[in-house]
């Protein structure tokens, strides 16, 4: 069986997530010893011995929402999302003068993946209901790469997944040159999820009471406050935008 919480695991929240794992290991009463750190994301999302996982809005909706279970929807320690949703910060250099987004509009922009909700889609939608496009985009590989490439003047303005961008905040002093110029939308938080043939719902249970069990500095260092159930069609429903030009 594999269990992974890779979507915001690194080395300040890894002592946490493996606490919230064997919350909800003690609490299901079976599950792999230790979280799986390693392999390919689609293998370990598509595999038919996956207990759970954390994966992106993104790729639930474009390739795996046939082929798994969705297990749960994170609350997270985002007071201007509703409960299980989730945003994009835009983020700027501190002393970029410019002030309106579609200012950035032909900047460089930098995305960690293009079938990322937060660094890709979501800032894509938010434009073009605006009436522009971030239209000189390049792929960085991660979120974090994409904050350091504006602070290091490689790119202009990068979309962060607002949970990472404060968990950034807290941990890398490079976050002190960049500012926040917008936020997106809301859309549905990052969704755990199972192997189509598992019944999700001991795992929700499992995992409502791993995170029930966190102490307060776990749940703070993680920025999970509880669990819920969003229908898939919530999901489902976010539109895709056209994809990233080759790089």
């Amino acid at each position: 069986m594999i269990a992974a919480l890779p979507m915001y695991d690194r080395p300040e929240t890894a002592a946490a997530n493996d606490r919230l794992w064997q919350g909800l290991r003690a609490a299901l009463g079976y599950g792999p010893e230790t979280l799986t750190r390693d392999g390919d994301l689609w293998n370990t999302w598509q595999s038919p011995d996956l207990l759970i996982a954390q994966t992106c809005g993104y790729p639930f909706r474009a390739r795996l929402h046939p082929h798994v279970q969705l297990v749960g929807t994170p609350v997270l320690a985002l007071p201007d999302c509703p409960p299980g949703h989730y945003c994009s910060a835009l983020v700027v250099r501190a002393d970029d003068p410019r002030d309106a987004p579609e200012a950035f509009g032909a900047a460089p922009f930098a995305y960690n993946e293009a079938l990322s909700q937060s660094g890709w889609a979501a800032p894509q939608n938010w434009a073009a209901a605006r009436g522009f496009t971030f239209s000189n985009p390049f792929q960085t590989g991660a979120h974090r790469a994409s904050a350091l490439a504006v602070a290091e003047g490689r790119a202009d303005i990068a979309a962060i997944d607002a949970l990472t961008w404060d968990i950034l905040r807290g941990h890398d002093r490079f976050t002190d040159t960049l500012r926040v110029l917008a936020r997106t939308d809301p859309t549905p938080a990052l969704p755990y999820i199972t192997a189509r043939d598992r019944d999700p719902a001991p795992l929700f249970n499992a995992l409502q009471t791993a995170i029930a069990g966190l102490s307060q500095d776990d749940r703070t260092t993680l920025g999970i406050t509880s669990l819920i159930r969003l229908p898939a069609t919530d999901y489902l429903a976010v539109p895709n935008p056209p994809p990233p030009p080759p790089n």
